[in-house]
């Protein structure tokens, strides 16, 4: 066997292999999005914060420690009648107490606490829905980019097909050297709008992956979705009642209403009386008792309340009952406001969308042709090409911006409804 006839096509072999091993499996949404949910560092550290508030619940159901002391006391310092017996007349008194809370308070902490806890992840939620417009922004981004640039290459490619034919005609003598440099010339701008549309989809491939927290090479990282547009809308009724329902930020409002009302209970709980309870036990061994040496005692402590009922925390807190409420209110206005907004902007673009899908890009590609059978034979000039050709690629160009600016706005009214509503 002759082994130099087969190095070349074994190199080639393993080139082809290595790259399809570097390359990677191009991502669906729902892939992009699940390695967003796992990797994404600000969403991450959310998570952490949802954790403290769920920890903040076990101190807020602590009892209040028991107090101990200890006290001795008539231990002899000087002798007498020449003898010293320092703790012959030593007294010992351990003692114990204990503060005892009253109308709920432990309860109505935990309740404030596990309420804190709820309107954590709603936020932690509502950060989530924001974050994922983000990426879904720049997943469509990336997907605009891709199609931009396979529209470049065609456009490259038809136009090199083009110069051909002149060239042809121009070794016939059938067009000048004038006309024929003119079409070359032309060809720069097709170099500068692949070069462009190359380097806006590396671009948008980054920010995806800076979004992912992904170190993969931007070569071997690739995207993969349904680029086009539905002309099907629900009524915007209908995505309004699934924003009140869905919206968390909505739902963090509300429950910062309840929170609210038992912080106002909480205030009224802390403003009452909290006895202490005390007991000890005495050894005193010079008590003129015999029968006392050995006592104990109980004793209860009530504060009298009587300048500080928390008066200030309860009527801070029934104020913040009316703020929270008003806040909730502003909320569902502005949940409203969004919907109306994004809802109005995807019907836009499907109105502008459907004359091109129904007769403007036919339209455009069918002029393109003609006119470039035309000039084939002569029947059309230079600049009739030339015109028609732009044309086109203008109509294509303004298509796919048409579908990115739809899907953007389908993300937009996702995001003010609260889920995904339009894939």
């Amino acid at each position: 066997m002759n082994f130099r006839l087969y190095w070349p096509a074994l190199a080639l072999g393993l080139f082809v292999c290595s790259s399809a091993a570097g390359a990677q499996q191009a991502l669906t949404w729902d892939q992009v999005r699940a390695r967003f949910e796992t990797n994404n560092p600000a969403l991450k550290a959310d998570a952490d914060n949802v954790d403290e508030m769920k920890a903040e619940e076990i101190t807020a159901y602590l009892r209040p420690n028991p107090q101990f002391g200890l006290l001795a006391d008539g231990t002899q310092i000087v002798p007498h009648d020449g003898v010293w017996t320092p703790f012959k007349g030593t007294y010992e008194e351990p003692s114990v107490s204990y503060l005892h809370e009253r109308d709920h308070k432990r309860e109505l902490r935990l309740e404030s606490a596990q309420q804190g806890t709820q309107i954590s992840e709603s936020q932690h939620e509502d950060l989530k829905r924001t974050l994922e417009f983000t990426l879904r922004s720049a997943f469509v981004q990336t997907l605009e980019a891709d199609a931009v640039l396979k529209l470049a290459q065609d456009d490259l490619a038809y136009y090199d097909k083009i110069i051909a034919i002149s060239r042809d005609r121009f070794n016939a003598g059938d067009i000048a050297s004038v006309d024929f440099d003119r079409i070359e010339l032309q060809r720069v701008q097709y170099e500068a709008e692949l070069q462009t549309a190359i380097v806006n989809l590396r671009t948008a491939k980054i920010q995806l992956l800076q979004m992912l927290d992904d170190r993969t090479p931007v070569a071997q990282f690739d995207v993969a979705g349904t680029f086009d547009f539905s002309d099907a809308l629900d009524p915007l009724e209908n995505f309004r009642q699934i924003a009140l329902a869905s919206r968390p930020d909505l739902q963090a409002a509300l429950q910062t209403i309840q929170q609210s009302e038992t912080n106002h209970k909480l205030a009224i709980s802390n403003g009452s009386t909290d006895p202490t309870f005390g007991a000890w036990y005495t050894h005193n061994s010079s008590t003129n008792n015999p029968d006392g040496i050995d006592t104990l005692g109980a004793s209860v402590n009530i504060p009298l309340r009587i300048f500080d009922r928390n008066q200030g925390e309860k009527q801070r807190t029934q104020i913040d009952i009316d703020r929270s409420r008003q806040a909730s209110e502003a909320t569902r206005a502005q949940v409203f406001s969004d919907v109306d907004t994004a809802y109005a902007e995807v019907a836009s673009n499907i109105a502008l969308l459907k004359p091109y899908k129904a007769q403007y890009n036919a339209q455009a590609l069918r002029v393109r042709d003609t006119v470039t059978y035309s000039y084939e034979h002569g029947g059309a000039s230079l600049m009739d090409f030339i015109d028609a050709q732009s044309d086109f690629r203008q109509v294509q160009l303004a298509y796919v911006q048409l579908i990115g600016a739809y899907l953007t706005a389908a993300a937009q009214l996702n995001l003010a409804v609260g889920r995904e509503v339009i894939q």
